[in-house]
């Protein structure tokens, strides 16, 4: 029985022409603590051909970091009798809080436009899931100012060099997570390239989590918000008082 599984799997591994993509990244679990300051990020892995070839003389890698999606509404903002005022505003369904993506070369060097925006490879392809009656050129304003802001933040980011390919079969790439991020399920994708075509894909989670007083102050805020909130307002309120006492004895 032993022999005819291996047998098999020999068959298997013959039949299969396309490479298999192992990745990896370096923690798969982020813990935020108190005074967190970020973290970065390495995800790694092999390009393996089961014809024996060396992979990565042929194949580009691009790998794509998300993090959980939320929905977020987007105001603009106006100039009325001297004063900045909300004006128009856009809800998107699922924005992801956090995007990174990391390649061999140049995504237009890569794959055509349109395997791009399937694939989300860069920022000005994000799947922002518009709601409401949709006017394209408002939504491609909100959407630029959206993508915009998150750049800014860092919570958004593009290294069309930042994949490296070392002795054709290894792969490596370095993406920093800012102190901002927020917790859930990150999910890293890799993708194998060549001629324009995505061949083999792989995906890897990490989780980020918090722990210790910030992961009691949420669980609290989130189960027993009335309590959580009137504690913060008789909380903030003492230490005005206190503070005012304080200056009028100096």
């Amino acid at each position: 029985m032993r022999a005819l599984l291996l047998l098999v799997f020999a068959f298997v591994l013959m039949g299969q022409r396309d490479p298999i993509l192992v990745p990896e990244v370096s923690q798969h679990e982020i813990q935020v603590r108190q005074g967190f300051t970020g973290t970065e990020l390495l995800l790694f892995g092999a390009i393996l051909d089961p014809r024996g070839l060396q992979a990565g003389n042929k194949y580009d890698i691009v790998v794509v970091l998300k993090g959980p999606s939320q929905p977020l509404r987007i105001r603009e903002k106006a100039r009325f009798a001297g004063v900045w005022v909300n004006a128009d505003s856009s809800d998107f369904r699922s924005v992801p809080s956090f995007f990174a993506v990391s390649s061999s070369r140049p995504i237009q060097d890569i794959v055509d436009e349109k395997t791009a925006a399937i694939y989300e490879f860069g920022t000005q392809y994000i799947q922002l899931s518009p709601n409401g009656v949709i006017d394209v050129e408002q939504q491609s304003r909100f959407a630029s100012g959206l993508v915009d802001l998150k750049t800014r933040q860092e919570l958004y980011k593009e290294d069309f060099q930042g994949v490296k390919i070392s002795e054709q079969v290894l792969y490596q790439a370095r993406i920093s997570l800012p102190s901002s991020v927020i917790t859930g399920t990150y999910t890293a994708e890799t993708f194998a390239i060549t001629g324009g075509r995505v061949i083999a894909s792989a995906q890897a989670d990490v989780e980020v989590v918090k722990v210790g007083f910030e992961k009691q102050v949420t669980y609290y805020s989130q189960q027993w918000s009335l309590i959580y909130g009137l504690l913060a307002v008789a909380l903030s309120v003492t230490m005005g008082w206190g503070a005012g006492r304080l200056f009028a004895m100096i």
